[in-house]
């Protein structure tokens, strides 16, 4: 009997498995609300025109979904054990994040639930770097949420601030298909608009030089500063981050070894000289992070909320009980 459990039980698994990926794993879900990209774009730049710093938020929030695990808006849930609650996303923009959700909704009044959460972000992201005068790229539809959160060891192999070498950049990077340290560089861009408080670059502070020593007398004065993180054009998406870099005004040390590592320093002068140069390249990667690789392919479901993954379904439901009951019974 116990044989005819387990057996029953794996039956039911795979009529469930079979169910949940023919109602939920389909490439064409994303393509059914032609309203999207104008509800989408109307919503983003609604809120940058109120608060520029979106932005910046909407780009770190794509980045730590991104680079753990692909891009599945499993850094959207919440509640224990979600990357949330991890280290390297506590700092998450709360308004950023609460923007998606709220875009969802109003996808979801005008199309139904047809569009993802994950789809909603890549497309939000790149209407925040247009608006700020960024480049626009190509983007993928149809990809599904994720079921569960990334790994831990994966968000905390997210890079920080205070990485001092290229090689470390470079590695966090490469996992995701982007070996090219042009993609390292470039997507490192996005600094380009953003500001960071005074813990994130303690240690760039600290470093002697005239820009570092300047950083911290600023933090001195006031604890609760928000540092730009482009000193040139701070809230423009352009190359002056760069031109900070090589003048050796870069807030991160993340930045810093950029132009101080000889193989990444003539690709940032390069960007610093030509913003189409930049431009071509971020548009160039952004696409290739938004097409990162998921362990576990494209499986998901498209959630009613960006913050929870959806109630089961009466489907589900009967699948469980004929797998635990059923089925053994006619064992």
């Amino acid at each position: 009997m116990a044989m005819a459990s387990r057996s029953s039980r794996a039956a039911g698994a795979r009529v469930l498995a079979f169910l949940t990926v023919s109602v939920l794993v389909s490439p064409t879900l994303s393509q059914t609300c032609p309203q999207l990209d104008g509800i989408v774009t109307t919503a983003v730049q609604t809120a940058l025109r109120r608060e520029i710093a979106l932005a910046a938020g909407l780009l770190r929030i794509f980045f730590h979904d991104c680079l753990p695990n692909g891009c599945d808006a499993s850094v959207y849930l919440k509640g224990s054990g979600s990357e949330q609650s991890m280290g390297p996303n506590r700092t998450l923009q709360p308004r950023a994040l609460q923007l998606i959700e709220d875009i969802r909704a109003k996808v979801h009044a005008a199309c139904g639930p047809t569009v993802s959460c994950a789809d909603i972000s890549t497309l939000a992201t790149r209407a925040a770097v247009v608006f700020s005068g960024g480049p626009t790229y190509a983007v993928p539809r149809g990809v599904l949420d994720s079921l569960t959160p990334a790994p831990q060891n994966a968000v905390n192999g997210l890079p920080a601030p205070s990485t001092t070498s290229v090689s470390a950049l470079a590695r966090a990077f490469s996992d995701k298909g982007l070996r090219d340290l042009a993609d390292l560089v470039a997507l490192s861009g996005a600094h380009t608009v953003g500001r960071a408080a005074c813990g994130f670059f303690s240690d760039r502070a600290a470093n002697g030089d005239a820009f570092g020593n300047r950083l911290a007398a600023n933090c001195t004065r006031n604890p609760n500063l928000r540092q730009n993180l482009d000193v040139v054009t701070p809230d423009l998406f352009d190359n002056g981050y760069y031109r900070a870099l090589v003048a050796s005004q870069g807030v991160f040390t993340s930045d810093m070894v950029l132009i101080r590592d000889a193989s990444t320093a003539a690709i940032v002068r390069q960007f610093a000289n030509s913003k189409d140069a930049f431009f071509t390249q971020f548009a160039k990667s952004m696409a290739k992070l938004a097409t990162a690789p998921r362990p576990g392919g494209n499986v998901g479901e498209i959630r009613r909320s960006c913050f929870s993954r959806n109630a089961r379904t009466a489907i589900e439901t009967a699948v469980d009980v004929a797998g635990d009951e059923g089925f053994s019974a006619s064992a």
